[in-house]
């Protein structure tokens, strides 16, 4: 087990009607908002409305910035930037779910920068200082609400790169399941993967894997992640399968889950950002096509050790081969794609798909060449 030093600075709200105490808590920061929600589902399950009234009601006045794509794009970061500055705005509130919180971390950032925000994902600049940021999340799957990065897509250049920096925590997060009783099974399946995901990159690529207690805490989370989702998608009004599944989704990605592995890589992630910014497919469901695409790979780098710890601990399998295959029956029971002809992805794309992906490879710093990416990818035909 390696050193490590663990700092989460992000205040969690947790529980029925927490979002309306975002308003005290933001009103200490200022009191002019950028309020940065999607597409209007926050307007359907009433998050909208209790927000803008604690905001109010503690004299905040609120500047809106809706539209936020399922993979957030850099033309509408910019757009929020400006709105930003135009309005004096002295923090940042935004209502959704990961893509949401990522953006509204974009423009924190971008809102308090000099040159252009686009530097900050392509290695360019470093992020210093962001306005505050209050969430109120309403999809559990990317951890965004508790942790220091975010994801943005250059639609000109089909980028999809990540930031990350302190300053990009959120000052307070409002985590309510009530608010995802509405999700569609879809949205539902794509979180749950995207939790897999986020607590498999570090088990599997772990410098230190000896280090016990991450590993159970691992275990349990994908135990959680996995039971939960079953329930919700049998029975979507279950809150305490929502309440599993909202925590477990945060502790997925606030750097519990690796401590003391000295070091992981985020190799899955690199791969499928290639796919949402090419073909613009949900994170959750690229992440289902690569995961067991890539696992085939590593039993065969790395052996089966580390597959056969995971499934015993998680599915009750026994060998490499049948974890893997427990992953891709689970992702098949939510409804998300195993293989890349499902999401009409034709596999004469795959040179296509592994060259993008490199760029983000590089960047991170990640020892993969591209035929490697295309043997992965040919996995998932």
């Amino acid at each position: 087990m390696r050193n490590f030093t663990f700092s989460n600075p992000t205040r969690i709200l947790f529980g029925r009607a927490v979002v309306a105490k975002l308003g005290p808590e933001a009103a200490r920061a200022g009191k002019k908002a950028l309020l940065v929600y999607g597409g209007g589902s926050i307007k359907k399950n009433g998050v909208y409305d209790v927000l803008t009234a604690t905001l109010a009601k503690e004299g905040v006045a609120v500047t809106e910035h809706p539209g936020v794509k399922p993979n957030p794009v850099l033309s509408h970061v910019r757009a929020g930037i400006k709105k930003a500055r135009e309005n004096d705005c002295e923090l940042i509130v935004a209502a959704g779910g990961g893509s949401v919180i990522d953006e509204a971390k974009a423009i924190a950032a971008g809102a308090k920068y000099g040159g252009d925000v686009w530097d900050f994902f392509c290695g360019k600049a470093e992020i210093r200082e962001a306005l505050p940021l209050f969430t109120a999340l309403t999809l559990p799957a990317t951890g965004s609400e508790m942790n220091s990065g975010c994801v943005v897509t250059n639609e000109e250049t089909a980028q999809k790169y990540s930031a990350q920096s302190a300053a990009l925590f959120p000052r307070v997060s409002a985590l309510d399941p009530e608010t995802t009783l509405t999700l569609p099974p879809r949205q539902v399946a794509n979180g749950a993967v995207d939790t897999l995901a986020h607590i498999i990159e570090g088990y599997f690529t772990a410098k230190d894997p000896d280090a016990a207690v991450t590993d159970e805490i691992v275990h349990a989370l994908a135990r959680s992640a996995i039971s939960s989702t079953e329930r919700i998608l049998k029975d979507p009004s279950d809150y305490n399968a929502r309440a599993s599944m909202m925590w477990s989704a945060t502790l997925a990605l606030n750097g519990l889950a690796a401590c003391g592995y000295g070091g992981v890589t985020f190799i899955n992630h690199a791969i499928e950002h290639s796919l949402s910014a090419l073909y613009d497919i949900a994170h959750g469901a690229g992440l289902a096509i690569i995961m067991p695409a890539w696992f085939k790979h590593h039993l065969k780098t790395a052996g089966p050790a580390r597959l056969e710890k995971f499934g015993e601990a998680v599915f009750g399998t026994r060998t490499a081969e049948e974890t893997i295959r427990a992953f891709e029956d689970f992702f098949r029971k939510t409804g998300a794609p195993v293989r890349l002809s499902e999401a009409k992805i034709p596999a004469a794309d795959i040179p296509r798909i592994a060259e993008n992906a490199m760029g983000l490879i590089r960047l991170w710093g990640m020892k993969h060449e591209q035929p490697e990416i295309e043997k992965i990818l040919s996995n998932a035909k």
